[in-house]
Protein backbone atom coordinates (compact mmCIF):
# COMPACT_ATOMS: atom_id res chain seq x y z
CA UNK A 1 0.00 0.00 0.00
CA UNK A 2 1.02 3.58 -0.47
CA UNK A 3 1.26 4.44 3.06
CA UNK A 4 2.32 2.82 6.06
CA UNK A 5 0.20 5.41 8.69
CA UNK A 6 -2.17 2.32 9.80
CA UNK A 7 0.77 1.19 11.62
CA UNK A 8 0.37 3.82 14.15
CA UNK A 9 -2.70 2.81 14.75
CA UNK A 10 -1.48 -0.41 15.43
CA UNK A 11 1.27 1.23 17.98
CA UNK A 12 -1.12 2.37 19.98
CA UNK A 13 -3.08 -0.93 19.62
CA UNK A 14 0.04 -2.18 21.68
CA UNK A 15 0.03 0.52 24.02
CA UNK A 16 -3.11 -0.38 25.31
CA UNK A 17 -2.54 -3.82 25.36
CA UNK A 18 0.96 -3.49 27.11
CA UNK A 19 -0.70 -1.81 29.70
CA UNK A 20 -3.58 -3.43 30.23
CA UNK A 21 -1.16 -7.01 30.16
CA UNK A 22 -0.09 -5.87 33.48
CA UNK A 23 -2.98 -3.37 34.83
CA UNK A 24 -5.59 -6.02 34.94
CA UNK A 25 -3.49 -8.17 37.20
CA UNK A 26 -3.12 -5.59 39.74
CA UNK A 27 -6.97 -4.32 39.69
CA UNK A 28 -7.78 -7.62 40.34
CA UNK A 29 -5.48 -7.81 43.21
CA UNK A 30 -7.04 -4.64 44.63
CA UNK A 31 -9.98 -5.62 44.10
CA UNK A 32 -9.12 -8.43 47.09
CA UNK A 33 -8.61 -11.29 44.67
CA UNK A 34 -5.60 -13.82 45.52
CA UNK A 35 -3.37 -16.11 43.65
CA UNK A 36 -5.87 -18.66 42.66
CA UNK A 37 -7.84 -15.41 40.75
CA UNK A 38 -4.68 -14.21 39.12
CA UNK A 39 -4.13 -17.76 37.69
CA UNK A 40 -7.52 -18.44 36.76
CA UNK A 41 -7.15 -14.64 34.79
CA UNK A 42 -3.94 -15.75 33.18
CA UNK A 43 -5.65 -19.01 32.48
CA UNK A 44 -8.82 -17.97 30.54
CA UNK A 45 -6.65 -15.12 28.67
CA UNK A 46 -4.17 -18.05 27.19
CA UNK A 47 -7.04 -20.01 26.40
CA UNK A 48 -8.82 -16.75 24.59
CA UNK A 49 -6.14 -16.29 22.13
CA UNK A 50 -6.05 -19.49 20.44
CA UNK A 51 -9.88 -19.70 19.12
CA UNK A 52 -9.49 -15.50 18.45
CA UNK A 53 -6.54 -16.17 15.67
CA UNK A 54 -8.06 -19.17 14.30
CA UNK A 55 -11.69 -17.97 13.99
CA UNK A 56 -11.17 -14.19 12.78
CA UNK A 57 -8.23 -15.64 10.21
CA UNK A 58 -9.92 -17.79 8.56
CA UNK A 59 -13.02 -15.71 8.20
CA UNK A 60 -10.57 -12.69 7.13
CA UNK A 61 -8.49 -14.82 4.65
CA UNK A 62 -11.56 -16.38 2.97
CA UNK A 63 -13.52 -13.61 2.59
CA UNK A 64 -11.51 -10.62 2.26
CA UNK A 65 -13.09 -8.31 4.74
CA UNK A 66 -9.65 -7.74 6.33
CA UNK A 67 -10.19 -3.97 6.97
CA UNK A 68 -14.02 -4.63 8.89
CA UNK A 69 -12.19 -7.28 11.15
CA UNK A 70 -9.41 -5.32 12.52
CA UNK A 71 -11.69 -2.59 13.18
CA UNK A 72 -14.28 -4.44 14.96
CA UNK A 73 -11.51 -6.44 16.88
CA UNK A 74 -9.69 -3.03 17.84
CA UNK A 75 -12.91 -1.68 18.77
CA UNK A 76 -13.71 -4.39 20.85
CA UNK A 77 -10.76 -4.47 22.88
CA UNK A 78 -11.30 -0.15 23.24
CA UNK A 79 -14.79 -0.87 24.75
CA UNK A 80 -14.14 -4.27 27.10
CA UNK A 81 -11.11 -2.06 28.38
CA UNK A 82 -13.34 1.51 28.88
CA UNK A 83 -15.80 -0.92 30.58
CA UNK A 84 -13.31 -2.92 33.04
CA UNK A 85 -13.20 -0.13 35.78
CA UNK A 86 -17.01 -0.21 36.18
CA UNK A 87 -17.59 -3.63 36.49
CA UNK A 88 -18.73 -5.71 39.60
CA UNK A 89 -16.09 -7.55 41.16
CA UNK A 90 -13.64 -10.03 39.93
CA UNK A 91 -15.07 -12.74 38.17
CA UNK A 92 -16.83 -10.21 35.24
CA UNK A 93 -13.09 -8.10 35.04
CA UNK A 94 -11.53 -11.95 34.43
CA UNK A 95 -14.12 -12.40 31.94
CA UNK A 96 -13.79 -9.38 29.72
CA UNK A 97 -9.91 -9.94 30.10
CA UNK A 98 -10.77 -12.77 28.24
CA UNK A 99 -12.88 -10.87 25.64
CA UNK A 100 -9.57 -8.22 25.67
CA UNK A 101 -6.74 -11.19 24.88
CA UNK A 102 -9.97 -12.97 21.99
CA UNK A 103 -9.88 -9.51 20.41
CA UNK A 104 -6.27 -8.82 20.39
CA UNK A 105 -5.55 -12.24 19.24
CA UNK A 106 -7.99 -12.01 16.35
CA UNK A 107 -6.51 -8.76 15.07
CA UNK A 108 -2.59 -10.73 14.59
CA UNK A 109 -3.53 -12.69 11.49
CA UNK A 110 -5.52 -9.65 9.98
CA UNK A 111 -2.43 -7.18 10.26
CA UNK A 112 -0.28 -9.83 9.19
CA UNK A 113 -2.43 -9.90 5.53
CA UNK A 114 -2.36 -6.38 5.50
CA UNK A 115 0.96 -5.82 5.63
CA UNK A 116 2.17 -7.81 2.84
CA UNK A 117 -0.46 -5.96 0.78
CA UNK A 118 1.79 -3.84 -2.10
CA UNK A 119 4.59 -5.65 -1.55
CA UNK A 120 6.43 -8.55 -3.42
CA UNK A 121 6.55 -11.92 -1.50
CA UNK A 122 10.20 -10.95 -1.07
CA UNK A 123 9.76 -8.14 0.78
CA UNK A 124 7.10 -10.19 3.24
CA UNK A 125 9.72 -10.71 6.04
CA UNK A 126 10.96 -7.11 6.03
CA UNK A 127 7.52 -6.00 6.84
CA UNK A 128 6.49 -8.50 9.38
CA UNK A 129 9.36 -7.18 11.09
CA UNK A 130 8.45 -3.85 10.78
CA UNK A 131 4.47 -4.60 12.11
CA UNK A 132 6.21 -5.94 15.47
CA UNK A 133 8.44 -3.20 15.76
CA UNK A 134 5.61 -0.67 15.66
CA UNK A 135 3.83 -3.03 17.96
CA UNK A 136 6.06 -4.21 20.08
CA UNK A 137 7.75 -0.77 21.03
CA UNK A 138 4.05 0.25 21.52
CA UNK A 139 3.73 -2.25 24.00
CA UNK A 140 6.67 -1.15 26.07
CA UNK A 141 5.47 2.30 25.67
CA UNK A 142 2.21 1.43 27.41
CA UNK A 143 4.20 -0.15 30.41
CA UNK A 144 6.16 3.41 30.23
CA UNK A 145 3.22 4.97 30.40
CA UNK A 146 1.94 2.57 33.28
CA UNK A 147 4.74 3.60 34.96
CA UNK A 148 4.30 7.01 35.53
CA UNK A 149 0.58 6.64 35.51
CA UNK A 150 -0.10 4.75 38.13
CA UNK A 151 2.94 5.85 40.32
CA UNK A 152 1.50 9.64 40.18
CA UNK A 153 -1.83 8.68 39.99
CA UNK A 154 -1.25 6.77 43.33
CA UNK A 155 0.69 10.04 45.30
CA UNK A 156 -2.77 12.31 44.07
CA UNK A 157 -5.36 10.00 44.94
CA UNK A 158 -5.09 6.12 45.92
CA UNK A 159 -3.82 3.34 43.87
CA UNK A 160 -7.80 2.27 42.71
CA UNK A 161 -8.17 5.73 41.57
CA UNK A 162 -4.77 5.52 38.99
CA UNK A 163 -5.71 2.30 38.11
CA UNK A 164 -9.25 3.02 36.84
CA UNK A 165 -8.22 6.17 35.21
CA UNK A 166 -5.12 4.41 33.66
CA UNK A 167 -8.16 2.02 32.59
CA UNK A 168 -9.61 4.90 30.59
CA UNK A 169 -6.33 5.90 29.27
CA UNK A 170 -5.42 2.32 27.88
CA UNK A 171 -9.02 2.29 26.32
CA UNK A 172 -8.92 5.62 24.83
CA UNK A 173 -5.69 4.60 23.07
CA UNK A 174 -6.92 1.46 21.70
CA UNK A 175 -10.11 3.84 20.43
CA UNK A 176 -7.96 6.25 18.92
CA UNK A 177 -6.22 3.49 16.98
CA UNK A 178 -9.79 1.92 15.82
CA UNK A 179 -10.52 5.36 14.27
CA UNK A 180 -6.71 5.30 12.53
CA UNK A 181 -7.43 1.59 11.37
CA UNK A 182 -10.78 2.91 9.91
CA UNK A 183 -9.66 6.28 8.25
CA UNK A 184 -6.09 4.86 6.80
CA UNK A 185 -6.95 1.23 5.87
CA UNK A 186 -7.90 1.14 2.45
CA UNK A 187 -10.67 -0.78 1.45
CA UNK A 188 -11.34 -3.82 -0.54
CA UNK A 189 -7.66 -4.97 -1.47
CA UNK A 190 -6.79 -7.90 -3.74
CA UNK A 191 -5.92 -10.82 -0.80
CA UNK A 192 -2.46 -12.17 -0.84
CA UNK A 193 -2.48 -15.96 -0.98
CA UNK A 194 -2.02 -17.48 2.39
CA UNK A 195 0.54 -19.82 1.45
CA UNK A 196 3.11 -17.73 0.44
CA UNK A 197 2.57 -15.45 4.02
CA UNK A 198 2.69 -18.77 6.28
CA UNK A 199 6.11 -19.51 4.08
CA UNK A 200 7.35 -15.89 4.67
CA UNK A 201 6.19 -15.94 8.28
CA UNK A 202 8.41 -19.03 8.63
CA UNK A 203 11.22 -17.31 7.54
CA UNK A 204 10.68 -14.48 9.74
CA UNK A 205 12.18 -15.51 12.95
CA UNK A 206 12.18 -12.10 15.02
CA UNK A 207 9.37 -12.21 18.16
CA UNK A 208 8.25 -9.07 19.28
CA UNK A 209 8.29 -7.75 22.82
CA UNK A 210 4.80 -8.90 23.86
CA UNK A 211 6.41 -12.47 23.78
CA UNK A 212 7.98 -11.84 27.13
CA UNK A 213 4.26 -12.13 28.60
CA UNK A 214 2.15 -13.41 26.25
CA UNK A 215 3.78 -16.23 24.75
CA UNK A 216 1.42 -17.22 21.93
CA UNK A 217 1.68 -15.81 18.69
CA UNK A 218 -1.50 -15.49 16.63
CA UNK A 219 -0.32 -14.99 13.13
CA UNK A 220 1.73 -17.97 13.18
CA UNK A 221 -1.25 -20.12 14.81
CA UNK A 222 -3.23 -19.38 12.16
CA UNK A 223 -0.95 -19.50 9.22
CA UNK A 224 0.68 -22.78 10.00
CA UNK A 225 -2.62 -24.46 10.83
CA UNK A 226 -5.02 -23.42 8.34
CA UNK A 227 -4.66 -26.72 6.67
CA UNK A 228 -3.98 -29.33 9.50
CA UNK A 229 -4.98 -32.18 9.08
CA UNK A 230 -4.39 -33.95 12.45
CA UNK A 231 -4.24 -37.41 11.52
CA UNK A 232 -1.11 -36.70 8.80
CA UNK A 233 0.28 -34.39 11.11
CA UNK A 234 0.95 -37.60 13.63
CA UNK A 235 1.91 -39.49 11.02
CA UNK A 236 4.55 -37.78 9.65
CA UNK A 237 5.38 -36.64 13.77
CA UNK A 238 9.02 -37.90 14.61
CA UNK A 239 9.83 -39.34 18.56
CA UNK A 240 12.25 -36.71 18.60
CA UNK A 241 10.02 -33.86 17.74
CA UNK A 242 7.14 -35.39 20.19
CA UNK A 243 9.57 -35.25 22.78
CA UNK A 244 10.86 -31.59 21.79
CA UNK A 245 6.75 -30.90 21.95
CA UNK A 246 6.20 -32.40 25.95
CA UNK A 247 9.49 -30.83 26.62
CA UNK A 248 8.09 -27.59 25.36
CA UNK A 249 4.74 -27.64 27.83
CA UNK A 250 7.18 -28.52 30.57
CA UNK A 251 8.70 -25.65 30.03
CA UNK A 252 5.41 -22.89 29.02
CA UNK A 253 3.64 -24.10 32.08
CA UNK A 254 6.83 -23.20 34.22
CA UNK A 255 6.80 -19.53 32.47
CA UNK A 256 3.20 -19.37 33.11
CA UNK A 257 3.15 -20.68 36.45
CA UNK A 258 6.40 -18.17 37.55
CA UNK A 259 4.42 -15.46 36.10
CA UNK A 260 0.61 -15.92 37.23
CA UNK A 261 0.83 -14.95 40.74
CA UNK A 262 4.05 -12.92 40.28
CA UNK A 263 1.67 -9.18 40.53
CA UNK A 264 0.19 -9.96 43.34
CA UNK A 265 3.96 -11.07 45.29
CA UNK A 266 5.40 -8.00 43.97
CA UNK A 267 2.60 -6.22 45.61
CA UNK A 268 1.82 -7.75 48.63
CA UNK A 269 2.88 -5.82 51.71
CA UNK A 270 2.54 -9.05 54.10
CA UNK A 271 4.21 -11.81 52.71
CA UNK A 272 5.90 -9.88 49.40
CA UNK A 273 7.90 -7.97 47.88
CA UNK A 274 5.93 -4.80 48.96
CA UNK A 275 6.31 -2.60 45.57
CA UNK A 276 4.11 0.07 44.76
CA UNK A 277 1.94 -0.80 41.55
CA UNK A 278 4.22 2.33 39.38
CA UNK A 279 7.56 0.47 40.47
CA UNK A 280 5.45 -3.11 39.32
CA UNK A 281 4.95 -1.59 35.64
CA UNK A 282 8.82 -0.55 35.81
CA UNK A 283 9.95 -3.78 36.71
CA UNK A 284 7.77 -5.49 34.01
CA UNK A 285 9.35 -3.00 31.40
CA UNK A 286 12.63 -3.87 32.30
CA UNK A 287 11.63 -7.18 31.70
CA UNK A 288 10.54 -6.47 27.71
CA UNK A 289 13.21 -4.41 27.02
CA UNK A 290 16.00 -6.77 28.36
CA UNK A 291 14.52 -9.31 25.77
CA UNK A 292 14.03 -6.35 22.96
CA UNK A 293 17.63 -5.58 22.85
CA UNK A 294 18.67 -8.86 22.70
CA UNK A 295 16.57 -10.96 19.69
CA UNK A 296 19.02 -9.63 16.78
CA UNK A 297 22.08 -10.74 18.68
CA UNK A 298 20.67 -13.82 19.61
CA UNK A 299 19.41 -14.74 16.24
CA UNK A 300 22.78 -14.26 14.73
CA UNK A 301 24.64 -16.13 17.67
CA UNK A 302 21.73 -19.58 16.72
CA UNK A 303 22.78 -19.39 13.09
CA UNK A 304 26.31 -20.20 14.28
CA UNK A 305 26.28 -22.17 17.28
CA UNK A 306 23.75 -25.08 18.38
CA UNK A 307 20.49 -23.73 19.34
CA UNK A 308 19.61 -26.77 21.39
CA UNK A 309 22.53 -25.81 23.43
CA UNK A 310 21.80 -22.33 24.33
CA UNK A 311 18.01 -23.03 24.74
CA UNK A 312 19.30 -25.33 27.76
CA UNK A 313 21.32 -22.53 28.85
CA UNK A 314 18.54 -19.75 28.45
CA UNK A 315 16.05 -22.44 30.76
CA UNK A 316 18.63 -23.28 33.09
CA UNK A 317 19.22 -19.60 33.70
CA UNK A 318 15.50 -18.82 34.25
CA UNK A 319 14.91 -21.97 36.44
CA UNK A 320 17.28 -20.03 39.16
CA UNK A 321 15.76 -16.47 38.25
CA UNK A 322 12.53 -17.28 38.75
CA UNK A 323 13.22 -18.44 42.35
CA UNK A 324 15.73 -15.69 42.75
CA UNK A 325 12.95 -13.19 42.16
CA UNK A 326 10.68 -14.21 45.21
CA UNK A 327 14.22 -14.81 47.25
CA UNK A 328 15.13 -11.37 46.80
CA UNK A 329 11.65 -10.00 47.65
CA UNK A 330 11.54 -11.50 50.90
CA UNK A 331 15.01 -11.92 52.43
CA UNK A 332 17.03 -8.69 51.38
CA UNK A 333 15.36 -6.56 54.50
CA UNK A 334 16.63 -2.76 52.68
CA UNK A 335 14.09 -1.30 50.44
CA UNK A 336 16.03 -0.31 47.69
CA UNK A 337 18.33 -3.17 47.78
CA UNK A 338 15.29 -5.24 47.82
CA UNK A 339 14.40 -2.89 44.32
CA UNK A 340 17.87 -3.49 43.02
CA UNK A 341 18.34 -7.37 43.42
CA UNK A 342 14.50 -8.02 42.12
CA UNK A 343 14.97 -5.55 38.89
CA UNK A 344 18.48 -7.74 38.04
CA UNK A 345 16.53 -10.99 38.16
CA UNK A 346 13.56 -9.39 36.16
CA UNK A 347 16.12 -8.00 34.19
CA UNK A 348 17.91 -11.82 33.62
CA UNK A 349 14.37 -13.00 33.18
CA UNK A 350 13.73 -10.96 30.05
CA UNK A 351 17.35 -12.03 28.29
CA UNK A 352 17.06 -15.23 28.81
CA UNK A 353 13.30 -15.29 27.13
CA UNK A 354 15.49 -13.42 23.69
CA UNK A 355 16.90 -16.69 23.89
CA UNK A 356 14.98 -19.31 24.50
CA UNK A 357 11.90 -17.47 21.91
CA UNK A 358 14.39 -17.49 19.10
CA UNK A 359 15.82 -20.78 19.50
CA UNK A 360 12.65 -22.51 20.08
CA UNK A 361 11.41 -22.09 16.77
CA UNK A 362 14.70 -23.09 15.16
CA UNK A 363 14.67 -26.18 17.12
CA UNK A 364 11.70 -27.10 15.61
CA UNK A 365 12.16 -26.12 12.21
CA UNK A 366 14.85 -28.27 12.42
CA UNK A 367 13.81 -31.79 13.98
CA UNK A 368 10.32 -31.32 11.91
CA UNK A 369 10.10 -33.40 8.50
CA UNK A 370 10.10 -30.68 5.46
CA UNK A 371 6.47 -31.98 4.99
CA UNK A 372 5.52 -30.53 8.01
CA UNK A 373 7.32 -27.75 9.50
CA UNK A 374 5.34 -25.30 8.97
CA UNK A 375 2.41 -27.09 11.00
CA UNK A 376 4.97 -27.96 13.50
CA UNK A 377 5.71 -24.09 14.53
CA UNK A 378 1.15 -24.07 14.40
CA UNK A 379 1.30 -26.78 17.13
CA UNK A 380 4.22 -25.31 19.14
CA UNK A 381 2.23 -22.20 19.12
CA UNK A 382 -0.95 -24.17 20.60
CA UNK A 383 0.73 -26.04 22.55
CA UNK A 384 2.46 -22.46 24.32
CA UNK A 385 -1.30 -21.25 24.87
CA UNK A 386 -2.58 -25.00 26.38
CA UNK A 387 0.70 -25.36 28.46
CA UNK A 388 0.28 -21.90 29.76
CA UNK A 389 -3.05 -22.05 30.94
CA UNK A 390 -2.58 -25.36 32.61
CA UNK A 391 0.71 -23.55 34.45
CA UNK A 392 -1.13 -20.42 35.23
CA UNK A 393 -3.76 -22.35 36.98
CA UNK A 394 -0.98 -24.12 38.64
CA UNK A 395 1.44 -21.28 39.76
CA UNK A 396 -1.91 -19.79 40.80
CA UNK A 397 -2.95 -22.60 43.54
CA UNK A 398 0.37 -23.02 44.78
CA UNK A 399 1.23 -19.53 45.23
CA UNK A 400 -2.10 -19.80 47.82
CA UNK A 401 0.76 -21.87 50.62
CA UNK A 402 3.21 -18.92 49.42
CA UNK A 403 4.99 -17.73 46.92
CA UNK A 404 8.88 -19.38 47.44
CA UNK A 405 7.46 -22.81 46.23
CA UNK A 406 4.94 -21.45 44.04
CA UNK A 407 8.33 -20.11 42.15
CA UNK A 408 10.19 -22.94 43.27
CA UNK A 409 7.71 -25.02 41.20
CA UNK A 410 8.13 -23.10 37.96
CA UNK A 411 11.57 -22.98 38.39
CA UNK A 412 11.41 -27.07 38.49
CA UNK A 413 9.31 -27.02 35.27
CA UNK A 414 11.69 -25.27 33.38
CA UNK A 415 14.52 -26.88 34.41
CA UNK A 416 12.85 -30.68 33.79
CA UNK A 417 12.42 -29.29 29.79
CA UNK A 418 15.79 -27.75 29.98
CA UNK A 419 16.83 -31.70 30.81
CA UNK A 420 14.82 -33.00 28.66
CA UNK A 421 15.75 -30.78 25.64
CA UNK A 422 19.85 -31.64 26.46
CA UNK A 423 18.58 -35.39 26.87
CA UNK A 424 17.24 -34.64 23.24
CA UNK A 425 20.34 -32.92 21.91
CA UNK A 426 22.75 -35.99 23.49
CA UNK A 427 20.51 -37.94 21.41
CA UNK A 428 21.55 -36.28 18.16
CA UNK A 429 18.51 -34.90 17.63
CA UNK A 430 19.06 -30.81 18.07
CA UNK A 431 22.54 -30.65 16.11
CA UNK A 432 23.08 -27.56 13.95
CA UNK A 433 22.83 -27.12 10.43
CA UNK A 434 26.02 -27.02 8.87
CA UNK A 435 27.81 -23.13 8.97
CA UNK A 436 26.29 -21.29 5.94
CA UNK A 437 22.86 -23.40 5.32
CA UNK A 438 19.69 -21.46 5.62
CA UNK A 439 17.16 -23.42 7.10
CA UNK A 440 13.64 -22.45 6.03
CA UNK A 441 11.36 -23.11 8.54
CA UNK A 442 8.60 -23.34 5.96
CA UNK A 443 10.05 -25.09 3.36
CA UNK A 444 8.11 -27.73 1.72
Amino acid sequence: MDTDRWLLAWALAGVALGGASLLVPLYVVVLGGGATALGVLAGTAALAGAPGALLVGRLADRTGHRRSYLVGSLGLVAATLLALPVLPGIWPVVAANAVVWFAAAAAGPVVTLLSTVGAREAEWPARFGRLNKYHGWGWAGGLLLGTVWVAVGSRVATPLFAQRTFFLGCGACAAVGTVGAWRWLPTDVRRPRSEPVSRALGRSQRVGIRGTTVPVWPSRLYFATRRLDPRVFLQRLTPRLAAYFGAAGLFFAGFAAFFAPLPLFLTDTVDGAGFGDGVVFGLYLVNSVGSAALYARVGDLASRRDPALLQVGGLGVRALAFPAVGAAGLLVVDDRAALAAVGAAFLVVGVTWAVIAVTGTTVVTRLAPPAIKGEALGVYAALAAGAGALGSLLGGVVAEAGYLPAFAVAGGLVLSGGVCVLTLRWAGSGQPSPPGRTVDSQSE
